[in-house]
């Protein structure tokens, strides 16, 4: 502490108005305002004097925490947590927060937009008719595959598989099946859902939604294996981490009718390679990473991260520590 007394923060991206407002009360705070993304080295050369941090996407290793000897608190703009080195941090007494729950229905929403515009072929025939394609008497060149009374399966059944199965059982009359590490007696019972070993809910489903987070075990899980297993006229949709699946086993399965579609928002590497096969795919939609991208949403999910840093650097427990560092 020093100065004004208030702990020193860095916050490695512009934030709304109201969440400067509460850093500024709480702490001596410095914020990157662009123009574009934070570099690295200007990462680097910020944090040297800072107790705590807040960012989003930038990797929490021993090269940013060689550079920080005072930082008490890392607190990450995301749910997604794999950009920290969870064992370093734990040695080194430093917290890491994340921001869970304010997100759920905003990313629920994509996943199912994502699954409808992939089964309806939605962005394709949007470009067949802008392209000046359509012609009377298309028909069957036209054709997508119901939503409706489909069987979903979705792979990783957190807060936003929860919200995505409401909207599939309530919103489409879905069968739902899930996968998880635990069993969820309680969504069982509020959301009709029935739990499934992975290989019976990828031969089952005629969707399949991944959203587990990226672990060590969860690492490359949809591979070739998993989407030969798939049914032949199935959609495969990612809304969780690109690394979580082995594109060049995807890449397959889409070309060589494995499967019948996918949505993707995330991949193996981002912003996705211009030379990527999926992006030449009529049978692949593409998004940009956005399954948070809400104005709202991306300021609740600052304000979050801002109370949670502060939070820790006051001694209180925020209850968004991650769970490997509580």
């Amino acid at each position: 502490m020093e100065g004004n007394g208030l702990p020193k923060v860095f916050v490695a991206q512009p934030v709304p108005g109201e969440v400067e407002a509460y850093l500024k009360e709480h702490c001596d705070c410095r914020i990157w305002r662009g123009p574009g993304r934070l570099p690295l080295d200007t990462l680097f050369s910020e944090v040297g004097e800072m107790e705590g941090v807040m960012l989003s996407g930038f990797k929490v290793n021993g090269e940013l925490l060689d550079r920080s000897p005072k930082l008490r608190v890392v607190s990450d703009v995301s749910v997604g947590y794999n950009n920290f080195d969870l064992e370093l941090m734990r040695a080194r007494g430093v917290a890491g927060t994340h921001t869970p729950g304010v997100l759920d229905d905003t990313v629920a929403d994509l996943a199912m937009g994502l699954l409808l515009a992939a089964a309806r072929r939605i962005p394709e025939l949007d470009r067949y008719v802008k392209d000046g394609n359509w012609q009377r008497g298309d028909n069957e060149a036209l054709f997508g595959k119901d939503v409706h009374h489909a069987t979903l399966g979705i792979l990783g059944m957190g807060r936003i598989g929860e919200a995505l199965a409401k909207r599939a059982r309530f919103g489409f009359d879905m069968e739902v099946l899930y996968h998880n590490r635990h069993r969820k007696p309680e969504a069982e019972m509020a959301l009709g859902v029935r739990y499934a070993g992975f290989e019976e809910l990828l031969s089952g489903s005629d969707y399949v939604v991944l959203l587990a987070p990226l672990t060590p075990a969860t690492r490359g899980m949809m591979d070739e294996e998993a989407f030969r297993r798939m049914k032949p006229d199935a959609v495969f949709v990612n809304v969780s981490r690109g690394e979580t699946v082995r594109e060049e086993a995807l890449v397959r399965a889409l070309s060589e009718g494995w499967i019948r579609g996918a949505g993707l928002d995330v991949y193996e590497k981002e912003p996705v390679p211009r030379e990527s096969p999926l992006l030449g795919m009529a049978n692949c939609v593409t998004l940009p990473h956005i399954g948070s991208a809400v104005a709202q949403t991306r300021a609740d999910m600052a304000m979050l991260a801002a109370r949670s840093m502060v939070a820790v650097l006051e001694g209180r427990d925020p209850g968004t520590i991650v769970p490997e560092l509580r």
